[in-house]
């Protein structure tokens, strides 16, 4: 009897993979592909999965401390890990990662207030602490634009501190935006049907005037307040790119989707910028993100409805500079929710549909692998064409399966490195059930990515 393809395959992959056992040199090939690279991008194929966390802080800190890298930046609230960056540096009266992490109140919190990130945050504070007196700590930065609100206050309070009269002011642009009561899923609404046109114009005058004060600000009180300067302005920065995100997502899904995930591209690269000019040699960043915003969209069908994302645009902005690494998961249990501001609670999944790329990684046997894709001429061509892929967000719907959480993708061209995981388990939240309702909606396709 002839052997089928996918057996073919799947003997390629055996053989191409590296194992990982757990052992401290696991990720010796995979920097060594990394190579010089200043930007990062780490995936995960669920955002409840306690081995996609557990293998990104590895390879992250082996990233900060053999290869320099400065900056870790999350799929996050900008005002939340704004905090956790605080404490990470001593710059706060946070007396440890947990109280650090109590910022991330919103649906779904269990994505960032769980134990591997307090693992994490704890490592990370205690590697800047140890740093000689002015060396450049590791900070850690959000760059989603989910906390309109949240920035807006933050905003006042800076200027409160640094220019009273410009805070009058900025009260007054931002009335138009009180009678939604921090409830961003109103005002989305209300924008949609033209209800709220004259926020836009007072949010961005806010914006254009602030970026005119910024120079002079800091020429008047030095590079010392460059950090609380770069920080108001990403959160005014937020607040305008809210604005048309809101307004765009009661019209259409690819506008909305492409918004979000443009303006994280955005604050990335001013990140970068800013932490280049502050440290004086170029920035190096590693980004924690969801596979659908990590691997290049153009590998995948939503590509070709007009949808781009943050690993599209980073390859388009930056080439080889940049490297995107895909998780993924055959089976086992995640932490999600059965639908948006429910509980999080641990949910099973089987096996990955005939034919995806999870059964064929399953069909190895090897329980734990990386494949670099960027350098393998066979791998690159054998897996440059469309197969089912999986992707759970914070929520998991087993009995949509199909068409929830699969999309085609080429896997060699959405990602330059992919670890797969045949069987894995829940991230465990710090608390159960903890989160506020803030009126926000679950982002669109994949559900709850």
């Amino acid at each position: 009897m002839p052997i089928s393809p996918d057996v073919k395959l799947s003997n390629v992959i055996t053989s191409s993979a590296q194992v990982l056992t757990g052992a401290p040199n696991d990720h010796d090939a995979l920097l060594d592909m990394i190579g010089q690279a200043r930007f990062v991008l780490l995936g995960g194929a669920s955002h409840g999965t306690h081995e996609f966390y557990a293998e990104r802080a590895r390879i992250t800190r082996r990233l900060i401390d053999e290869k320099g890298f400065t900056a870790v930046a999350l799929d996050a609230d900008w005002p939340d890990a704004y905090r956790v960056n605080r404490y990470v540096h001593d710059h706060n009266s946070d007396t440890s990662a947990e109280q650090a992490l109590t910022g991330f109140t919103r649906f779904p919190a269990w994505m960032w207030r769980n134990t591997e990130l307090v693992r994490f945050v704890e490592w990370l504070r205690a590697h800047n602490d140890a740093l000689p007196a002015q060396s450049v700590g590791t900070g850690v930065y959000g760059l989603d634009l989910y906390s309109q609100f949240a920035s807006m206050a933050e905003v006042l309070v800076y200027l409160d501190q640094v220019d009273p009269e410009s805070a009058l002011l900025a009260r007054r642009r931002y009335a138009c935006l009180d009678h939604f009561s921090d409830d961003s899923q109103r005002y989305g609404c209300s924008a949609g049907y033209g209800l709220a046109s004259g926020c836009e114009q007072e949010v961005v005058a806010q914006l254009q005037g602030m970026l005119l004060r910024s120079r002079q600000n800091l020429l008047q009180n030095g590079q010392r307040a460059s950090d609380a300067l770069f920080y108001a302005q990403q959160n005014v920065h937020l607040v305008a790119n809210a604005q048309r995100y809101y307004r765009t997502m009661f019209r259409g899904r690819v506008s909305s989707w492409n918004l979000r995930d443009h303006h994280m591209t955005q604050t990335l690269d001013a990140l970068e910028q800013h932490l280049t000019d502050a440290n004086r040699e170029r920035a190096k960043i590693v980004v924690w993100a969801h596979n659908s915003h990590v691997g290049d969209a153009r590998a995948t069908e939503f590509g070709s409805m007009g949808v781009w994302n943050i690993g599209q645009l980073m390859r388009e902005r930056h080439g080889r500079d940049a490297v995107l690494i895909g998780f993924s998961t055959g089976h086992g249990t995640v932490t999600a929710a059965s639908d948006w501001d429910e509980p999080a609670v641990k949910m099973r999944f089987g096996n990955g549909l005939s034919g995806s790329y999870e059964d064929l990684f399953h069909q190895t046997g090897i329980a734990r692998f990386m494949l670099n894709l960027r350098d393998n001429s066979q791998l690159r061509q054998l897996l440059g064409t469309n197969r089912l892929q999986r992707a759970i967000g914070v929520i998991y719907r087993p009995e949509t399966e199909r068409a929830s959480h699969y999309c085609h993708a080429k896997l060699s061209q959405q990602f330059d490195a992919i670890l797969h995981f045949d069987e894995t388990h829940p991230l465990e939240p710090l608390e159960h059930g903890r989160h506020s309702s803030t009126g926000e909606v679950s982002e669109t396709f994949q559900v709850g990515v």
